[in-house]
């Protein structure tokens, strides 16, 4: 019988190498280290991702994930239950690129996807 090793931050979001490098070249040149997720109340759904740009570390609640890459995400504490199991991509459709959040939690997400619910 052998055991199995679990590491609950790879299971609380994961990033793409599209996304990764995405991170990466918006803060070159910024003198900026990492990304902190956050989520608030917006919109007429009932929720927003936020996205800040931080230097070193952004809070000391923060569960701090490595890119591999020198980037660092920051979870903020109240997003965790939100952002739980989901991917973050950068996609491109056309001329257009954003970053995706691929959320197994969301519910519902209003129609210009500005806001999402989750039960």
């Amino acid at each position: 019988m052998s055991v199995q090793q679990f590491d609950v931050k790879s299971e609380l979001v994961k990033v793409t190498p599209a996304a990764a490098e995405h991170f990466r070249n918006s803060l070159a040149g910024k003198g900026l280290s990492g990304v902190r997720i956050s989520v608030r109340e917006s919109g007429c759904t009932g929720f927003k991702y936020v996205l800040d740009e931080v230097a070193g570390a952004a809070s000391e609640d923060d569960v701090e994930l490595e890119l591999g890459n020198g980037v660092s995400l920051f979870l903020a504490p109240a997003a965790l239950a939100f952002l739980r199991g989901t991917e973050i991509d950068y996609t491109r459709e056309g001329v257009n690129r954003s970053l995706k959040f691929n959320n197994p939690n969301v519910t519902a997400e209003c129609g210009c996807g500005e806001s999402f619910s989750v039960e």
